[in-house]
């Protein structure tokens, strides 16, 4: 039987990856009804995919992430919230595995079906 060896070299994972992962594991999440715009200063209207609802940072070679959500009306929020959690830390682990620090959930409002602000 042939033994596996790995050739030399090393595989990166650009910030915009870790975001497309994060950003589709909060989605799929159900309750939830779409990102939100990332909250913040002026700083973050020059940094690209800012308004896409997820902001990654990596610290000693742990992931951080902050989700920010709308979650659709009659929902428990507190449940919603620890299932993005979960969906954004497992698919960040399976997809890269890499370590998962911390996610935070901003929840930033609620999709009322129906209602229409004049």
């Amino acid at each position: 039987m042939t033994e596996y060896t790995r050739p030399p070299g090393k595989t990166t994972i650009a910030p915009e990856v870790l975001t497309t992962i994060a950003r589709m594991a909060a989605l799929s999440v159900p309750g939830v009804s779409e990102m939100a715009p990332v909250a913040g200063g002026v700083n973050r209207l020059f940094q690209r995919g800012a308004s896409n609802g997820v902001q990654i940072a990596i610290h000693e070679n742990m992931v951080l992430a902050d989700i920010f959500v709308v979650v659709k009306e009659e929902v428990n929020i507190r449940e919603v919230g620890r299932n993005i959690q979960q969906h954004v830390t497992r698919a960040i682990q399976e997809m890269t595995g890499m370590d998962v620090g911390q996610v935070d959930v901003h929840i930033e409002d609620i999709h009322y079906e129906g209602s229409q602000e004049a």
